[in-house]
């Protein structure tokens, strides 16, 4: 039996500060590797800035084509996708998290075109559609995957999340994960069942309790404010089975650039046992001096 439950949840943070950040003002990175134990690389990721356009087809205006190609970017789109193995089509789920990112992405873009982005309500239904729609088209082909998605429309920035590929933010030196685990041991422990500590060790950690193509999926929308200063990092399983958070925030705080902390943390989880697929996606926003 298939279920699906949708959640909207707001972060109170403070009221984000500011202008919003350009283009060259944005240091973004993604890394993704196969690890020490795996024949394939199941984790996919994206990183994408949508705009509107003005294409110039003809004109008599000089030079017209050229000064109106610079067009503002309207959002900015980061995800990262977790194919489900374990299965014997175990192989194809790499390429299937590739299709369902690609046909999140179609959708997001234009949810966010035919939507109001002030009114919540309404865009985090948008997103929801889009990852129902997802979710369908990857259960006709027998597979599954995560999906957790950041879309920032400064100030504002939803997270969309189904599975266990998580996101968290560094503010103020303070590490918050954002997303929830959708797993089975992360379900023992909201019902009291297991200790956080016994969660961790348990087999049911690496169990679903949602994701796309699965028996069950349900999709969370979560929307919180963006803020100058602020670390973002998604990531799937393969860095957070290794790399414990207190660490993580270590290397987040130290960072020299999106790049080099993606890098480090990487090579951290490969150092640690590296026994999964490993992704890494990292961005803030860095005023010009």
């Amino acid at each position: 039996m298939s279920s699906t439950e949708s959640t909207v949840k707001p972060v109170t943070t403070p009221p984000a500060t500011g202008r919003k950040p350009q283009d060259d003002e944005l240091d973004v990175c993604g890394l993704t590797h196969i690890g020490k134990l795996r024949k394939t690389n199941q984790d996919h990721f994206l990183i994408c800035a949508l705009r509107k356009q003005m294409l110039v087809l003809n004109s008599s205006l000089p030079d017209i084509a050229e000064r109106l190609a610079g067009t503002e970017r309207l959002a900015f789109l980061a995800m990262v996708a977790d194919g489900v193995g374990g299965t014997q089509r175990g192989e194809a789920a790499s390429r299937l998290a590739v299709e369902a990112v690609t046909t999140y992405v179609a959708h997001s873009t234009r949810c966010y075109y035919s939507t109001d982005s002030a009114d919540d309500a309404t865009f985090a239904q948008a997103l929801e559609d889009a990852a129902v729609n997802c979710h369908t088209n990857i259960l006709k082909e027998g597979m599954a995957t995560t999906l957790t998605l950041w879309l920032g429309v400064w100030p504002r920035a939803y997270l969309l999340q189904v599975g266990d590929s998580r996101c968290y933010v560094l503010r103020d030196g303070k590490l918050t994960q954002i997303s929830r685990d959708q797993t089975m041991a992360e379900e023992l422990v909201q019902q009291g069942v297991l200790t956080r500590t016994d969660a961790f060790h348990t087999p049911w950690a690496n169990v679903l309790s949602s994701a796309l193509g699965g028996p069950q999926h349900a999709p969370v929308v979560t929307r919180m404010e963006q803020r100058w200063g602020d670390v973002g990092l998604l990531c799937s399983d393969g860095l957070t089975k290794h790399v414990p958070d207190d660490r993580i925030r270590e290397r987040l705080s130290a960072m020299t650039s999106a790049r080099q902390v993606c890098e480090a943390l990487l090579q951290d989880a490969l150092d640690a046992g590296g026994t999964d697929n490993i992704t890494v996606l990292v961005g803030r926003a860095v005023p010009r001096s």
